[in-house]
C-alpha cells in the first residue's frame, strides 16, 4: 500500500551500484554496448559525443579511469570497444576552472594541421 513513486521528470532504469576502490559509490556502466569502430569523421560527429559524455561522467567519479583516460584517451577508449579512425586523435584538457575537456581533432595523412571535429566539457549550472 505504500508505494514509493518516482518524482524524476525523466523515467531512469534501476542500476546496479558499484562501490570503487576510492570509497565513490557510483552505476559502473559500459562507454559503449557493443565493440564500436567508427569509420568517418561524420560516424565521429554524430556517435561519439554520447560516449564522451559518459566519459566525463566517469572521469568524474572514478579517480582511476581519469588517470587512464589523461594518460592516453584513444588507447582508453579502445579498451572500452570504441575503436576511431587512425587520423582521428583526442586530447584531454583541463582548463583554468579545472573543468574537463575533450577534444576530438582530425588530421590528414602528411599534415601538421589539426581540424577540430568536436569538443565536449563538463558545465555546472544551477536554477531554481
Amino acid at each position: 500500500m505504500n508505494e514509493k513513486k518516482p518524482n524524476s521528470l525523466i523515467p531512469m532504469p534501476q542500476r546496479a551500484t558499484t562501490v570503487y576502490s576510492g570509497g565513490n559509490a557510483a552505476a559502473k556502466e559500459s562507454l559503449n554496448e557493443n565493440q564500436q569502430e567508427f569509420q568517418t569523421r561524420e560516424d565521429v560527429r554524430q556517435f561519439l559525443p554520447d560516449i564522451l559524455g559518459k566519459v566525463l561522467a566517469r572521469i568524474w567519479i572514478d579517480p582511476e579511469f581519469h588517470m587512464q583516460f589523461s594518460r592516453d584517451p584513444v588507447k582508453t577508449l579502445a579498451k572500452n570497444g570504441v575503436k576511431l579512425p587512425e587520423n582521428v586523435t583526442i586530447e584531454f584538457q583541463r582548463e583554468n576552472t579545472e573543468r574537463p575537456r575533450i577534444v576530438v581533432y582530425e588530421q590528414r595523412p602528411g599534415s601538421n594541421f589539426k581540424l577540430r571535429i568536436l569538443y565536449l566539457q563538463l558545465v555546472m549550472m544551477a536554477g531554481r
